[in-house]
């Protein structure tokens, strides 16, 4: 796929891939051996029939193809773009067995973004059916089951808890993998079926979970995702200059600290340290670069080969010019009192981060070799801000102000496996259940839960 240059793009926010155009759309799906038995399909977590829209494409019939996605998919044109492809449905493809796998994200996000650009009719509103669902959170799990339940008639209500709709979508991932203005038009495809929105309510605060069902709701679906960030436990995490990713990204994405007069401040320039080795913080790392950072490194306490971030990612992280600090795990963030502010003496500001060498020992549970510290081997890199990104969990807030809803130790909402939470009539998914996960993971969730909740509301009318 055709990307902006490395050393343009460090410069801007805009989208680093540029997808596909009609004449690689058509090569590309041409490669497709429209199997039989589909393989591919059994590595969506939402089971688009990836055969029957590329074969549209081959047929240049891009409307019929984004009917196909769009069957199953709520959100094609954000999957087309933050999908792990190659480790569900693109590992799977025949083609990969001696070839390159048919590159099925790039013609999803090619017949989507076709879409978006051309159509001129409104989607088709279901009849509807008199029972309402509310949804809590407007993250992916939550538009994916508002969707699903809109098309079967249902009058659905997403309750977000900021400013704007998209969770993560809008929050998490940058503008240059993830343009705001795709996810908006995604959500006004939803509200076209009939979905209401509301922001700035926090549910478990502004409304409890037994308030929705008191103001007229037949069934509620949580979909709050895991917002609340993990730290290292090292001393310094509480100097200035130290982030979470997950405050990082939402100020640079959501709140746009990255203009010159902001609302919200950010660090800008300087030398940058990421803990973490997955996509956010390859999307932290990268959001710092574009920031003006003027080195920024990724501390990852094991190798290259174990990075879970998307190869994709990591690929254009390294043509980026970002250093990879492999085999190293931070044990402090060393800081200075702030010597113009008697006021600030307990919170300084960021000075380095110091770390240990690390080296491979024994597999661990996950099968992974556990990283084990290599005695003598501190040091120290000189950076100005450290941002934190080793995983979040579910924010406790839900959990805490709704009686009977049973959780696992990790705060996770525990459910059967059609989203049934303990609690008659309730049911989550995504995030808020199994820890941070993948968009399409969610998704997948989201999809699920609506299909419970729609037998479950048609039983109860008879």
């Amino acid at each position: 796929m055709p990307v902006q240059a490395p050393y343009e793009r460090i410069h801007n926010f805009k989208e680093v891939a540029l997808g596909y155009d009609e004449k690689l759309a058509l090569a590309e799906a041409g490669r497709c051996l429209d199997c039989k038995n589909r393989p591919c399909v059994s590595g969506c977590p939402v089971n688009v029939n990836i055969p029957g829209f590329i074969k549209k494409i081959t047929e240049n019939d891009l409307d019929g193809a984004y009917d196909i996605i769009s069957g199953s998919s709520s959100l094609p044109a954000v999957c087309g773009r933050v999908c792990p492809q190659e480790t569900q449905c693109e590992c799977k493809c025949t083609m990969g067995i001696k070839n390159e796998p048919v590159a099925i994200g790039r013609l999803e996000r090619f017949v989507a973004d076709h879409h978006n650009y051309n159509a001129t009719s409104g989607a088709d509103v279901a009849a509807p059916n008199k029972k309402s669902v509310a949804i809590v959170g407007s993250g992916p799990s939550g538009l994916t089951c508002a969707g699903d339940l809109a098309k079967k008639g249902y009058k659905v209500t997403v309750y977000e808890a900021l400013h704007k709709a998209g969770g993560v979508l809008m929050y998490g991932i940058p503008e240059f993998r993830l343009p705001k203005t795709i996810v908006a038009k995604e959500i006004e495809g939803l509200k076209a079926l009939g979905v209401d929105i509301r922001t700035n309510v926090i549910i478990g605060k502004t409304l409890m979970i037994d308030e929705l069902f008191e103001i007229g709701f037949d069934a509620v679906y949580i979909g709050s995702g895991a917002g609340l960030p993990r730290f290292m436990n090292i001393p310094g995490e509480g100097l200035n200059g130290v982030y979470s990713a997950n405050e990082f990204l939402t100020r640079s994405n959501l709140m746009k600290a990255y203009l010159d007069h902001p609302v919200t401040p950010i660090m800008k320039g300087g030398r940058v340290a990421v803990v973490g080795g997955g996509n956010v913080a390859m999307d932290a790392a990268r959001t710092a670069l574009r920031l003006g950072a003027e080195k920024v490194y990724i501390i990852y306490r094991r190798t290259m080969e174990e990075l879970p971030a998307r190869r994709e990612e990591v690929h254009h992280a390294v043509e980026e010019g970002i250093e990879f600090m492999e085999l190293c795990s931070p044990v402090e963030i060393l800081g200075y009192e702030n010597k113009d502010d008697p006021k600030d003496h307990k919170n300084g500001f960021v000075k380095g981060i110091r770390c240990l060498r690390m080296e491979l020992g024994e597999p661990e549970a996950d099968g992974r070799r556990r990283p084990v510290p290599v005695p003598d081997s501190g040091f120290v890199l000189d950076v100005t801000a450290v941002v934190i990104a080793i995983g979040t969990s579910p924010n406790p807030l839900i959990k805490d102000t709704t009686k009977g809803l049973d959780v696992n130790e990790r705060g996770g909402i525990i459910v059967d496996d059609s989203g049934k939470t303990s609690l008659e009539g309730v049911y989550a998914g995504g995030d808020v259940v199994t820890g941070a996960a993948t968009v399409i993971s969610a998704m997948g969730a989201g999809k699920n839960a609506a299909k419970a909740i729609d037998e479950y509301l048609r039983e109860d009318q008879t």
